[in-house]
């Protein structure tokens, strides 16, 4: 088979053909790390770039995510620890009192796409519970989402509780969220703001090799 179809139907967002072809190219003796890196990290790219030049919006961006996760299903369980190169480890979640998780699913989604490892707490997630996390994982940067105005204290919350355990220097903390502004990354003193999934995972990706 031609494993270039695996790229394709990621990037236009066929999650059953994207599905199928893993199966088949594993059949075929392909390797799970080479699809993953040659194919579906790559269709994951491609996209993102399509978003940056307004040739691609969220949908398209949310249906080749579940593609591309349609394939990580079938991959993850049989890759050894050695075979893919992670990107790096992101604990990502909504914020305490905040239960919008759309956003968030988005950029974990786009994040593995982009061959980070991802410990997703999913929403309403206390600082202390990004804390533990992070250190259960060892996860360089934290990832914080916040669709209310009235939740995004809890991000200060979370920075002042890495500091309390003496996690602050090891950790960055990228914030964002539609009420959620550069100024308030600033002010709350976090490392980064991602007005967007695709920002998001350039701007971890800055911060873990930077």
């Amino acid at each position: 088979m031609d494993l270039q179809q695996i790229f394709e139907n990621t990037v236009v967002g066929n999650a059953p053909r994207v599905k199928e072809l893993t199966q088949q190219a594993l059949a075929e003796g392909a390797a799970p790390g080479e699809i993953i890196s040659r194919y579906l990290i790559p269709a994951m790219a491609e996209v993102g770039d399509r978003f940056e030049r307004n040739e691609f919006y969220v949908p398209e961006l949310l249906i080749a995510a579940r593609a591309m996760q349609a394939g990580l299903a079938i991959l993850k369980p049989l890759l050894a620890e050695s075979d893919v190169n992670s990107s790096g480890k992101v604990v990502i979640g909504t914020v305490k009192g905040d239960l919008h998780d759309i956003g968030k699913n988005l950029v974990s989604m786009m994040l593995q796409g982009a061959g980070f490892e991802v410990v997703d707490l999913g929403v309403d997630a206390a600082p202390e519970k990004f804390v533990a996390a992070c250190r259960e994982s060892g996860a360089q940067v934290i990832a914080l989402s916040a669709l209310l105005t009235t939740t995004m204290p809890s991000m200060k919350g979370t920075i002042e509780a890495l500091r309390a355990a003496g996690m602050r220097e090891q950790v960055r903390v990228v914030i964002g969220g539609a009420p959620v502004t550069q100024r308030y990354a600033e002010e709350i003193g976090a490392d980064g703001y991602a007005p967007d999934a695709n920002s998001a995972v350039r701007k971890i990706r800055e911060l873990i090799e930077g």
